[in-house]
């Protein structure tokens, strides 16, 4: 690597341990929580990934995988993670957050955000930023030289509730590209997808309604949305749509899991969605999700003719709150 001036070394090295006592690594306990640091990242990155072995979580943090199996099993006492097993590996066993992990880690968030938001609070606009990009490159820096190129396929995509500053125009502007390239749709689908976006945006004070977005870095790469005013109860799937950079990562079944994760808990008799003939990736993450093809009909207000296709999924036996 090529050498750094000894003072730039000093003020790094000062300034990382300042920020590790700030922060509060020093306490046995971290981010208003009983647990340890460890047990803390490791629910976050269970949060951020939505599945991880004991390996991946034990490589991703940099532990022992000796010290990781003792953490996880107080976790899984604790009710804050499961195991599972895996379809494709029996003797696999990915760890995913509970009902009881997926609150506190809402919870390790919000104490988080604060704390960073208050201290970014005392900088201005443009100092907020050389900071979020100097952070961000030096830790990706520091993950590389211990992992090597494997850290790249570590790097998980954020998921985030709620409305995003442009998620209406990146929601019609992956839907337009993809569906042009795929169905050589043209401007009346983008029109219909704008204006339906829009729409449902406007109805999401009403807390049976709920949008995610995948995101990489600051850009959204990825969406999902829930519209829960249905009649007789029922919830539809809507604007579930990939950008090109996001395929591959894991974030279609993450985006399709908090959205099934919200139906259930709000106990929705069931869930629907339309989409067209011929998504067959989009298709097996729908089946493995619990929905069925209830009918296929031709539709031509997209702009050409395809086939559509109505899958629903039957409320979950216990869901609800």
């Amino acid at each position: 690597m090529s050498s750094s001036p000894v003072a730039l070394i000093q003020q790094i090295r000062s300034a990382s341990r300042l920020m590790v006592r700030e922060l509060g690594f020093m306490n046995g306990t971290l981010a208003a929580t009983d647990y340890p640091p460890s047990a803390v990242h490791s629910l976050v990155e269970l949060g951020q990934h939505g599945a991880l072995t004991g390996a991946e979580l034990a490589q991703l943090l940099g532990l022992e995988k000796s010290s990781v199996s003792r953490m996880v099993r107080k976790l899984i006492d604790a009710g804050e993670i499961e195991e599972l097993t895996s379809t494709q590996d029996g003797r696999a066993k990915p760890l995913r957050l509970t009902a009881r992990g997926r609150k506190t880690v809402r919870a390790i968030d919000r104490f988080a955000a604060g704390q960073v938001g208050n201290a970014i609070a005392h900088l201005g606009p443009e100092q907020q930023q050389t900071v979020g990009a100097g952070l961000a490159h030096y830790a990706s820096a520091l993950q590389t030289q211990r992992l090597g190129a494997s850290a790249a396929v570590l790097a998980p995509l954020r998921i985030v509730a709620g409305y995003q500053p442009g998620i209406i125009g990146r929601i019609v502007e992956m839907h337009a590209r993809y569906y042009a390239d795929h169905a050589r749709f043209g401007q009346p689908f983008e029109s219909l997808v704008a204006t339906d976006m829009a729409e449902l945006m406007g109805r999401l004070h009403n807390p049976r309604n709920q949008v995610w977005a995948a995101m990489d870095g600051e850009r959204i790469v990825g969406s999902i949305a829930i519209d829960g005013e249905g009649e007789d109860n029922q919830a539809t799937l809507r604007c579930f749509i990939l950008d090109e950079a996001a395929r591959g990562r894991g974030a279609g079944k993450r985006l399709l899991a908090e959205a099934m994760d919200f139906c259930d808990g709000w106990g929705f008799a069931r869930t629907r969605l339309w989409t067209f003939k011929g998504l067959d990736v989009a298709r097996k993450l729908y089946e493995d999700c619990g929905f069925t093809l209830a009918r296929e009909e031709t539709g031509q207000q997209w702009g050409g003719p395809v086939i559509e296709q109505y899958f629903v999924r039957e409320a979950r036996a216990g869901a609800g709150v």
